[in-house]
């Protein structure tokens, strides 16, 4: 369960969930907190679903606190649920289900002070490690930290699934569910497309790129005119689940890029401002004393920089744009900006696309099985795809920030 960051762990038994095996930890928050988690009282739509106690333990004293715990019931997988394709397993995970589909105002102060949680049980657990070197309980101890470290990672991943669902709804987009679900008679049918939605996450130039990117499937798929919506095309659904995964990378690149774009424009502009007349000037070395002032340039910026950062602009004297700035990339700028940073990040894409192509009654995923697609319904797969890589992109940033992630 969540926890304020200053909470301590209560040695009772943990209690499991009825039909559920997996178990929910018990945290105890100290008073000054109590006004952050009122919501759990009062609000009616989670009656039943939690219980409230005002006493236990912190730090050893005894002290007024609150006590929140799910209860049993034959619908707590009903009231976890939020409708997304891939259902997280781990305790934290389905606890932060509940918060954003019963609490969701606090939903990114629950999914803070579980990862919090989470880095320090990890921490924890490989201090113990640390400590038992030459003794003959190390190589438990080696077992322990390494088994956490797993459960923890597992836990995380939970967490970086649900702040990008949690994206998703602050944008009002429920994202496609199973394809099993919107599949009929071998035709894939999503009538709430909610493309506006989607495509208002993206900048201008960005959204440029996207539909771009959209256009080149059409063309791959011998389709020219995107104007009727309801055409159809027949595509493989293993195939469709690859271009679904790849538009996820393409999203999660656009950002990183987009974002070096801002970075080095916003650097160039910042030189822009200052008056070359006023900025303290030196020759390059071995200049000689009849070389032209041309090659005088301004403190702070070496001769590479002159021409894409201090000016940042091409010959047409125009800012240089997000497409002309990617074109310029060499191969290891782009493989740079294509990687995921994390395994975390590759290992949810992983999940994601597989719980949301994989057949439900055979839980595999047909190679051979044809689905016909309208235009609209590869438009929606497309835009979220897009748009789940984008928010990937800024979910691991902060992930990152507060439980380290392992690197690529």
């Amino acid at each position: 369960m969540a926890s304020c960051g200053r909470c301590q762990p209560i040695t009772v038994p943990r209690a499991s969930l009825a039909g559920d095996p997996l178990r929910h930890r018990r945290r105890v928050c100290p008073l000054s907190t109590l006004s952050s988690l009122i919501p759990f009282r009062l609000s009616s739509d989670t009656q039943g679903l939690v219980r409230v106690r005002r006493s236990g333990s912190f730090g050893g004293k005894r002290v007024p606190g609150i006590f929140v715990m799910a209860s049993g019931g034959s619908n707590d997988g009903e009231w976890r649920s939020v409708g997304t394709p891939l259902e997280p397993l781990s305790p934290e995970g389905q606890f932060l289900c509940g918060i954003l589909k019963n609490q969701p105002h606090i939903f990114r102060v629950a999914a803070s002070e579980q990862l919090k949680e989470l880095a320090l049980e990890r921490e924890s657990a490989f201090a113990r490690w640390e400590q038992s070197v030459g003794s003959s309980e190390h190589p438990l101890h080696g077992r322990i930290a390494q088994m956490k470290e797993q459960e923890c990672q597992i836990a995380a991943e939970d967490v970086m699934y649900m702040l990008v669902v949690h994206n998703f709804s602050e944008i009002k987009v429920p994202m496609v569910p199973n394809l099993s679900k919107c599949t009929s008679n071998g035709r894939l049918e999503i009538w709430s497309s909610k493309d506006r939605e989607l495509e208002s996450i993206h900048g201008s130039e960005v959204l440029e790129m996207v539909r771009e990117h959209l256009s080149n499937i059409l063309r791959w798929k011998g389709k020219s005119d995107a104007s009727a919506n309801w055409s159809t095309m027949k595509m493989k659904r293993l195939q469709l689940g690859r271009l679904y995964a790849a538009s996820i990378l393409y999203g999660y690149f656009l950002k990183s890029v987009s974002l070096r774009h801002h970075l080095e424009l916003s650097l160039a502009l910042s030189y822009e401002d200052l008056s070359l007349n006023k900025m303290i000037q030196f020759p390059l070395p071995k200049v000689h004393k009849h070389e032209p002032e041309e090659n005088l340039v301004p403190l702070g910026c070496s001769n590479d920089m002159t021409l894409s950062l201090c000016p940042s602009k091409n010959r047409g004297g125009k800012a240089k744009r997000l497409r002309g700035y990617m074109m310029g990339f060499d191969s290891k700028t782009l493989q740079l900006c294509a990687k995921l940073r994390s395994i975390e990040a590759a290992n949810l894409i992983e999940k994601h696309s597989w719980a949301l192509f994989r057949d439900q009654e055979s839980q595999n995923l047909s190679k051979d099985e044809l689905i016909d697609v309208s235009f609209s319904g590869l438009k929606r797969l497309v835009l979220e795809a897009v748009a789940f890589g984008t928010f990937l992109w800024d979910v691991e940033g902060y992930v990152d920030s507060v439980y380290r992630l392992k690197e690529s």
